[in-house]
């Protein structure tokens, strides 16, 4: 029989997690396979080309291409200072010489003798990766990276905005339904990473930024409250570049939504834990989830995740994708094996969902996501 449910969030006590650390192009790895690292240690380096800049010179010196080379006074490849002299005429008589200064800092590239245009590359652009999370290497890529391995404990969001940071994990609220107003931010919260708990007001987050906190996950937020934070509607490419000074983890939806009692539990136990975050998230085709990662102690062992592969268990929890009970957390009580007629007269396979108030409804299966353990 075929299993219809979404592979949904991974909300994990204690997991072995692999993150691999990539450089955007080809340059050196650092370290070595079995060394232990901070979040905050050198993998790898590169640099990136710098920006091109191009220079009629032929028409600037007034002079045919073919006859540039005699009156340049750099070579290519040579280094060169913004306002140094590139080239120059010798004029009538010593007089009336045309001179022309490199405009940027950086290097001769080319010059050509065939459209008398001359190309000035920028200094590189030195390009570090860290280890993102406290761990150990277990592969190198050569000249690309590394591969990071951790017992960790493990929850991934909804959505977020703001990329990697690390800081020390300071609950700010305490139940999973309140919510985060600015009187609950304050000078000592500066380098930590705030959890609250159903949502969050766009004067938190301003005081949250103005504070120095580096990061905030929560349960829900409202749409016109991000929009009016990141001062524009955001679309459905990926996030994580966002400049605001703060990295956003929701861990629900859009709305006022409890943080699920599971990942408010897991998160707050682990206060005064050094965690590694990154809210960048991708809703298409290769969807990337907000994460949030607090490496265990070496001593602590991995727990061995379940193979979903089999689909859905009683037991297991969900989160219920579709209204009317869309972001509504619950456990599966009973998977009826035979199609049922749902209200759009389609007949579809279900479940039986219990959820947090101890209400028990029907739900097709398509409409829920596992919360992977």
């Amino acid at each position: 029989m075929a299993h219809a449910y979404t592979p949904g969030l991974k909300v994990t006590t204690n997991i072995k997690l692999r993150k691999e650390r990539r450089l955007p192009l080809k340059g050196d790895v650092v370290v070595n396979i079995g060394d232990k690292l901070s979040g905050d240690d050198i993998v790898a380096r590169t640099e990136l080309p710098g920006d091109v800049e191009t220079v009629n010179l032929a028409g600037q010196l007034g002079v045919m291409p073919e006859e540039l080379k005699t009156y340049m006074k750099k070579n290519e490849g040579d280094p060169i200072e913004k306002g140094e002299t590139i080239a120059e005429t010798s004029g009538f008589l010593g007089l009336f010489k045309t001179e022309i200064k490199s405009p940027i800092k950086g290097s001769i590239e080319t010059i050509s003798n065939i459209t008398g245009q001359l190309i000035l590359r920028a200094p590189p652009s030195p390009v570090e990766i860290d280890a993102y999370m406290d761990g150990e290497v277990v592969e190198i890529m050569e000249k690309e990276g590394v591969v990071m391995e951790s017992t960790v404990t493990f929850v991934q969001g909804i959505f977020g905005i703001g990329g990697e940071v690390r800081g020390i994990i300071q609950p700010i609220v305490d139940t999973n339904k309140d919510v985060v107003g600015p009187d609950l931010i304050d000078e000592s919260l500066r380098g930590k990473v705030l959890i609250g708990g159903s949502y969050v007001t766009k004067e938190a987050l301003d005081k949250a930024v103005k504070v120095g906190a580096v990061g905030l996950v929560v349960g829900g937020i409202g749409d016109e409250v991000l929009k009016d934070f990141l001062g524009y509607e955001i679309g459905v490419a990926i996030t994580g570049n966002e400049d605001k000074g703060i990295t956003l983890i929701i861990t629900e939806g859009f709305g006022k939504m409890n943080m699920s009692s599971r990942a408010f539990r897991l998160l707050t136990q682990h206060e005064g834990d050094r965690t590694s975050i990154n809210g960048a998230t991708q809703i298409r085709a290769g969807v990337l989830r907000p994460e949030v990662i607090v490496p265990l102690k070496e001593t602590s062992a991995a727990h061995k995740p379940r193979d979903y592969s089999k689909g859905l268990e009683k037991g297991e929890m969900v989160r219920i994708i579709r209204e009317p009970y869309f972001g509504t957390i619950g456990k599966v009580v009973e998977l009826p094996p035979n199609l049922e007629k749902i209200e759009t007269e389609s007949d579809v396979r279900i479940l039986k969902v219990e959820i947090e108030d101890g209400k028990k409804v029907s739900i097709p299966r398509a409409n829920v996501e596992i919360i992977e353990e």
